[in-house]
């Protein structure tokens, strides 16, 4: 198994003390977390990309960029690049470029994005965001992959003998193709035969197994090789103490607060949204939050492995209001109490040819 870090670069009131770092303090934080990320041996750091709520994450190459400039050898991912709103052209260049800067360090993971307001924000037509989807996706993968490329479609002008620079750095990134509700992703991700990236974040665990499962048979019924059909998880958060009573002591109200702070009523009953997970305790027992001591966490996990197989599991730490101190000791004590039983109970070769 390998691990990786996820930020969406929240930036809403803390949820029990209200208080609100600025946007300056909140980027450092992320950085920072990046950097120590790497320096306690994880495999990947990854930022998102939200234009609407509370969140910074709105241009995360540049993000990525400050990352790279502090990092050496630590991957680093999207989650996600919202390409169904983007120009696949800009995405091409921005990426390549930051692939240069971190000398091959850069894999995209696609989506159509969780927040439903930013395709009224960029003018498109959610109704249409999967025919929007697989369009810029497809241009995106012959941008990086060709040289003097014609192409037409329907969602942007018609390119003639167009080559993007910088070309990536040694060909084209690895791009993982998010997976929350949908089985358009899936499909999408199977028929290229790239890897899928299951959010596996706020519904019950069958929920996403589904999809998973989707994706391995379409994935081989398109003619490719099921061993490179890796699949990486996502998590709702992670909360570590020294007994499951100490969580639920230590963590009952700063969960419960966070719940009912991101609950969004205008998208109730809209899988992928909301958390049916309302209490702390529903979440140690049957929610994709890691939280819990170090052993209850490793069960949980290497449970997700037996339903998804997966090669990475993602893992975020400032998503519940811990400061930057309390973050880097989670990810501390994940590094050395959790990760190496996880590794040497759940092998992966993802990378490891690389």
């Amino acid at each position: 198994m390998k691990f990786q870090v996820l930020s969406l670069i929240s930036h809403s009131p803390h949820p029990l003390t209200g208080e609100l770092p600025s946007a300056a303090d909140r980027f450092e934080e992320v950085v920072e977390v990046g950097v120590e990320a790497e320096r306690l041996g994880y495999d990947a750091y990854a930022v998102g990309e939200r234009h609407a709520g509370a969140f910074l994450s709105s241009s995360p190459t540049v993000v990525l960029g400050a990352l790279a400039a502090r990092t050496s050898r630590i991957r680093l991912l999207t989650g996600v690049t919202v390409v169904a709103i983007l120009d696949p052209v800009r995405v091409a260049e921005d990426y390549a470029t930051l692939d240069q800067l971190s000398r091959g360090r850069v894999e995209l993971v696609v989506g159509k994005g969780a927040e439903a307001g930013h395709f009224d924000l960029f003018g498109l037509d959610e109704a249409r965001q999967w025919d929007l989807q697989k369009e810029k996706y497809e241009l995106l993968r012959r941008l990086w992959r060709e040289e003097d490329v014609d192409w037409q479609g329907e969602f942007r002008p018609a390119l003639k003998g167009v080559t993007t620079v910088p070309r990536p750095y040694a060909g084209p990134p690895r791009v993982w193709h998010g997976s929350a509700t949908s089985l358009n992703s899936t499909e999408l991700a199977a028929l290229h035969g790239d890897p899928l990236f299951t959010a596996n974040a706020i519904q019950p665990r069958e929920a996403y197994a589904k999809l998973v499962a989707h994706y391995r048979e379409r994935f081989e019924a398109h003619g490719h090789d099921p061993a490179r059909a890796h699949v990486a998880a996502g998590s709702g958060g992670l909360l570590i103490a020294d007994t499951a009573e100490q969580a639920v002591s230590r963590y009952r109200e700063l969960y419960e607060a966070k719940v009912r702070q991101t609950f969004r009523p205008d998208l109730e009953g809209k899988a992928g949204y909301n958390t049916p997970f309302r209490t702390i305790e529903d979440a140690i027992a049957d929610g994709p939050q890691l939280i819990g001591s170090p052993q209850q966490i490793i069960d949980k996990i290497l449970g997700y492995h037996q339903a998804y197989r997966h090669d990475l599991q993602s893992i975020t730490v400032d998503g519940f209001g811990l400061s930057r101190g309390e973050q880097i000791e989670t990810l501390e004590r994940f590094a050395e109490e959790i990760a190496p039983v996880v590794r040497r109970e759940a092998g992966s070769t993802l990378w490891e040819a690389e």
